[in-house]
């Protein structure tokens, strides 16, 4: 099993920068693909994006695709979502998943292929 622990979160004005951070315990980190998700108020919970357990591979969701940026480092058990150019529509709870059985250069796509979850963290972008 595996905890995570968010930070980053914050207020923000349009066109901003915020970095996530979520920092891993209790198993070897490099065994995990991590995803970053994002929950508005009555919607689903949007996926944001992927990194394989090696961090060479990543994936993003077609809203935030060029402006963020997913990375980790598997020595500071640590996964980063970097977020730039932020939009009101940007504003949610942002959540970070651990999905444990994939393959090294698997990244899921799924909140359903994800078994480990951490609390979220508001982010809030001011127009």
């Amino acid at each position: 099993q595996v905890q995570l622990v968010v930070s980053g979160g914050g207020l923000v004005q349009t066109g901003g920068s915020l970095r996530l951070s979520c920092a891993a315990s209790g198993r070897t980190f490099s065994d995990y693909a991590m995803g970053w998700f994002r929950l508005v108020s009555g919607k689903e919970r949007e996926f944001v994006a992927t990194i394989n357990r090696g961090g060479s591979t990543t994936y993003y969701g077609d809203s935030v695709n060029g402006r963020f940026t997913i990375s980790r480092d598997n020595a500071r058990n640590t996964v980063y979502l970097q977020m730039s150019n932020l939009e009101p529509e940007d504003t949610a709870v942002y959540y970070c998943a651990a999905a444990s059985g994939v393959g090294y250069y698997y990244t899921p796509r799924h909140r359903r292929e994800y078994s480990y979850w951490g609390q979220g963290t508001q982010v809030t972008v001011s127009s």
